[in-house]
C-alpha cells in the first residue's frame, strides 16, 4: 500500500512539473514556472526512490501505469479534456502490464 501512495505522489509531481514547463514553453506563460516545475520533478525524482523494490528498473516500469492513469485523471481535471475510448482502453492495458510487473510471481 506504501507504495501505491508513493507511485500516486511521485505521479502527481512528475506531471506538475512537466505541465509547468508545458504552460511556459507552450502556452507562452512566464519562464518562472518552470521554478516549481523543477522542484516539482526533484520530488518526482525522489519518491521513486522510497518505492520498495529490489531493482531500479521494475519500479520505474511499474511507475509507467500509474503515470498513464494520472497523466488520463489530469487532462479530464486540470485540462478539462474528457478521454475517449481509445485513452481509457490504452490506459486499461497499461495499468494491467504493471499490475503484472509489481504482482508477477519472482522465480529468481
Amino acid at each position: 500500500m506504501k507504495s501505491a501512495l508513493v507511485y500516486v505522489l511521485a505521479a502527481i509531481c512528475e506531471i506538475g512539473g512537466c505541465f509547468a514547463f508545458w504552460v511556459s514553453l507552450r502556452q507562452g506563460r512566464s519562464a518562472l514556472w518552470t521554478i516549481p516545475g523543477v522542484l516539482a520533478l526533484v520530488a518526482f525524482a525522489w519518491l521513486l526512490t522510497r518505492v520498495e523494490a529490489q531493482a531500479a528498473g521494475r519500479a520505474f516500469a511499474a511507475y509507467g501505469g500509474i503515470y498513464i492513469l494520472s497523466s488520463i485523471v489530469w487532462m479530464r481535471t486540470v485540462e478539462q479534456v474528457r478521454p475517449d475510448r481509445w485513452d481509457l482502453i490504452g490506459m486499461a492495458v497499461c495499468l494491467l502490464g504493471a499490475a503484472i510487473i509489481l504482482f508477477g510471481p519472482r522465480t529468481a
